[in-house]
């Protein structure tokens, strides 16, 4: 893969577990078949899939929305169980 394109898509993305995540769906895609996988751009030849998904991203021509994550439920305390005597 090309570094400098792991550097731009990271500055783009934040947060690399994200990056990774994104970067491998969109590799998926790209190597299933289909008019609607194509690359979404020119590619060199010498580019793998990564770097074409990276590309991608770089250039604007693929998105991604963080979501907010949901509050954790409260936990309640235990019930405590009264010994019988």
């Amino acid at each position: 893969m090309n570094t400098e394109l792991c550097r731009k898509a990271l500055d783009h993305v934040g947060n690399p577990n994200v990056l990774v995540n994104l970067i491998s769906r969109r590799v998926r895609q790209l190597n299933t078949a289909g008019a609607s996988n194509r690359p979404l751009l020119t590619q060199d030849v010498h580019m793998g899939m990564a770097d074409v998904a990276l590309a991608e991203l770089v250039e604007g021509k693929m998105s991604f929305e963080m979501m907010e994550p949901e509050p954790a439920p409260e936990k309640k305390a235990p019930k405590r169980r009264r010994r019988s005597s």
